[in-house]
């Protein structure tokens, strides 16, 4: 397969956060099906979504994930997406920067292009509490991150891998919030005296070298607010 072929197969581009060292795919977050459910939960992780804000608010943005949504039913999309990941670098893959699993069929098929990737990493974050009942047959290159419904709700004991966010910065929480568009990450102190120019200028927001989001020896990971 070409990659124009596979590109046109999977209704456009993958998606390449700021952030993030590796490639995503963005679905539309109003298609959520827990998530659009929480977003009306003041105080729950989705209320004030960082996917329904910024860019993802542009038209041709939210026009180019619903075309990206409808060709995840199509019977080429893990041919397409298996040839489009295998020829992006590095060796790490995000699903969905924006968006969430639709059901059992869009896993299965995540998980046969995982299968078909055995040289890249896969993390998938998720509030659908269902797929734990699946998440035992899931490839060995992908974990699975599920993400508490509440901010500063404990992770729960049930699941391998979990994802929380506290309503306060603090130094247990993934550095992004306080790490430069050239790695270098800030001491918290440092951060707590910046003025918004300063964050503004140091491009903070950042990934850096940290990969432990794609790490299964690293149960929970803790997120800062946005």
């Amino acid at each position: 397969m070409k990659t124009e072929e596979a590109l046109k197969i999977i209704g456009g581009s993958l998606s390449k956060p700021s952030k993030m060292p590796g490639w995503s795919i963005g679905l539309p977050a109003k298609e959520c099906k827990t998530g659009s459910k929480l977003r009306q939960v003041k105080g729950s992780t989705c209320y004030d979504c960082y996917a329904l804000k910024g860019c993802y608010v542009f038209k041709v943005v939210q026009d180019a994930q619903y075309r990206r949504l409808e060709a995840t039913k199509g019977p080429q999309w893990v041919e397409a997406m298996t040839h489009l990941i295998n020829s992006k670098k590095p060796d790490i893959f995000r699903w969905h920067d924006s968006g969430d699993v639709q059901d059992l069929d869009h896993l299965n098929k995540i998980y046969e292009v995982c299968r078909l990737t055995p040289s890249k990493r896969h993390w998938l974050p998720t509030r659908e509490a269902w797929i734990k009942d699946h998440v035992s047959r899931a490839p060995d290159n992908l974990i699975i991150r599920f993400s508490t419904p509440m901010i500063d709700q404990a992770a729960p004991a049930s699941w391998s891998n979990t994802s929380t966010v506290s309503s306060s910065h603090n130094v247990n929480d993934c550095p992004a919030f306080r790490t430069d568009k050239a790695g270098t990450v800030h001491s918290l102190e440092e951060f707590k005296v910046m003025t918004k120019e300063t964050k503004k200028d140091l491009d903070l927001g950042h990934c850096g070298s940290c990969r432990n989001c794609w790490n299964k020896e690293i149960k929970n990971i803790s997120y800062g607010q946005h």
